[in-house]
């Protein structure tokens, strides 16, 4: 054998085995694997260090740009509230519906695309239905890589296939040849973890108590209601025409208003003198006997949630907070009548900590002092103006990022352009890192912004990575291996022949590109079928098909932006990714098998 070969084959089981055991972080083993490619002669500095300007690394950092610039506009928040609105809340239902949305655009867009534009809203609807982000986002980047396998065009190493069978003088595939594999495949994936999830997903394991949150923290401690109900101002309402405070909501009935609607508006923690008119809805919080009695009092119509509305009672978009006043604010010495809290930040004081008192209904005149604590309720964003202050000082942590929907055009317009560029003919990395920079441009965030948006461990993971699959093509090791395990299975039963090509396209697929793999297997495939009298077309179509089998490791791009988001370790890839994997390799041999041949 070859000394380049047993040296880089050498390299490939350390790196394996580092990335399985990560007795040092993963893009760690990384950069040492391609300083062993250097050390040891394999590649030249330049070759070695070839990671940083490769098209897959570029590709990944303007994706995150575009992920994030997606993010803050709450554009897939938005469409994570219309999905639990068709489908619910039951995690299944969920996982399958995300699972085949992802899948099917992944087929007409490159894979890494779909899952940056997705991963928001996985994020988002995890918050919402109260379970681990774990549990989905893996089975949606798998979702993402199958879906690659929907179309001729849907993956790198597909669209090469046709170029590799032209070149052996075999006809080229149809733009949807692969679609029935592909169904099958993502199907299988989508019932897979639907039905095996608890068994191979991290965090979906039986036993242990689920954390809670800060919100649920506060909500047990100070025994608050959870419950918002909405009422309709009918006409005749001895309601309409008096201000809140005249409707004697806070002394008589010890309720609180959290909004009221408007034509086109709604105003939170509506101020005192705010007018109520009839066919307005209004928001209250309280105790359930008082507010039904409020209710009855004014012929209050009990509605459901309007859609204006539809941020209140979502902790996600609103919630309780404790904010202390400190010694320096304003507010010492003055009363809430005087200092107006609701009219400056449209926030709703509902309890107050005072003197050692609990001290709920109506405390406008209490004097307040320094120290004194109030529980207030309303979106986070008025939250976050009053933490801003120098008046009060928030106590309760909660997560809030300021959304700008007005740019959501901006940043779905860059995200347009970086895939239809991308199918145009450019590069992935000019075509999205084109789309990153339209989006700074458009101000949908800053430069600053962009930067503090990539994620460098993932980068270093591929940039250390990429150098393996180009030495392993360079030193011959692919095609010695291929070889090797072909000569091994020539004569073989047919079904024999399709397991030995599709395991072997998988394992290249692990350590090196898709395309590098398709590229070293598609001769050697060729010239093996043409041998046992088989097709090789079919053959040289189930290689590339399962170049995209690539779950056990971290190595695929998808899987490496997922990792940080799912807070992944590699063992949690080889226990889910194993069990797809195998699935994978049955479906694909066995569709093949009964379809092709």
């Amino acid at each position: 054998m070859d000394p380049q070969i047993m040296i880089v084959l050498a390299i490939m089981g350390f790196t394996i085995f580092m990335l399985v055991t990560e007795l040092v972080r993963i893009d760690v083993t990384a950069i040492i694997t391609m300083l062993l490619l250097s050390w040891t002669g394999i590649l030249t500095s330049s070759e070695a260090l070839s990671g940083f300007s490769s098209n897959a690394v570029v590709a990944m950092i303007a994706v995150m740009i575009l992920g994030e610039g997606v993010a803050k506009t709450g554009m897939m928040s938005r469409f994570s509230k219309w999905l639990l609105k068709k489908v619910g809340s039951d995690k299944n239902r969920v996982l399958g519906s995300l699972t085949l949305s992802v899948g099917t655009l992944s087929g007409v867009i490159q894979n890494i695309g779909a899952a940056a534009l997705f991963l928001p809203s996985i994020m988002d609807i995890a918050r919402r239905i109260k379970v681990s982000a774990s549990v989905l986002i893996m089975p949606i980047g798998f979702a993402a890589i199958i879906g690659g396998t929907l179309t001729m065009v849907g993956s790198g190493h597909l669209i090469l296939t046709n170029d590799l069978l032209e070149s052996a003088d075999l006809a080229p595939y149809g733009l949807f040849a692969v679609t029935p594999v592909g169904i099958a495949l993502l199907v299988s994936a989508m019932l897979f973890f639907v039905f095996f999830g608890k068994i191979f997903l991290p965090q979906e394991r039986s036993g242990g108590e689920k954390k809670q949150t800060e919100q649920e923290k506060l909500i047990d401690a100070f025994n608050l209601k959870k419950d918002i109900s909405y009422f309709t101002i009918t006409k005749g309402s001895p309601l309409s025409g008096k201000s809140v405070e005249e409707s004697g909501i806070w002394n008589t009935y010890d309720l609180n208003i959290l909004a009221i609607s408007h034509d086109k508006h709604v105003d939170y923690a509506p101020w005192r003198q705010t007018q109520l008119d009839e066919g307005q809805v209004i928001a209250i919080y309280g105790d359930d006997e008082r507010m039904k009695q409020f209710a009855a009092d004014f012929q209050l119509e009990n509605t459901g949630i309007q859609p204006q509305f539809e941020i209140l009672g979502d902790p996600i978009e609103s919630g309780f907070v404790e904010v202390i006043v400190p010694p320096r604010s304003e507010l010492v010495g003055q009363t809430l009548r005087e200092f107006g809290m609701r009219k400056r930040f449209a926030v709703e004081p509902v309890m107050l900590f005072s003197k050692g008192e609990r001290v709920e209904g109506d405390f406008s005149d209490t004097e307040i002092r320094a120290g004194d604590t109030f529980v207030i309720y309303g979106p986070w964003d008025n939250v976050k103006d009053l933490q801003n202050s120098e008046f009060f000082v928030v106590a309760t942590p909660y997560n809030f990022e300021p959304k700008q929907p007005g740019k959501t055009m901006h940043a779905a317009g860059s995200f347009i352009l970086a895939i239809v560029l991308a199918m145009s003919g450019f590069s992935i990395s000019i075509s999205f890192l084109t789309g990153a920079i339209v989006m700074v441009l458009g101000k949908v965030m800053t430069i600053q912004e962009a930067y503090k948006a990539i994620e460098w461990k993932v980068v270093f993971l591929l940039v250390g990575l990429i150098p393996l699959g180009i030495a392993m093509q360079n030193s011959g090791t692919a095609e010695f291996l291929a070889e090797s395990v072909m000569r091994i299975v020539e004569g073989s039963p047919l079904i024999v022949l399709l397991f030995t090509v599709a395991l072997l396209s998988t394992g290249f697929s692990l350590v090196m590109s898709n395309v590098g793999a398709v590229v070293v297997l598609a001769p050697l495939v060729v010239s093996i079928g043409l041998l046992a009298g088989v097709d090789p077309r079919p053959l040289v179509l189930l290689a590339a098909v399962n170049a995209g089998n690539s779950f056990i490791l971290p190595t695929h791009q998808v899987n490496a932006l997922m990792m940080t988001a799912g807070g992944y370790k590699t063992k949690d890839y080889f226990k889910a990714g194993g069990g797809m994997t195998v699935l994978f390799l049955i479906v694909s041999v066995l569709f093949f098998y009964y379809t092709f041949f």
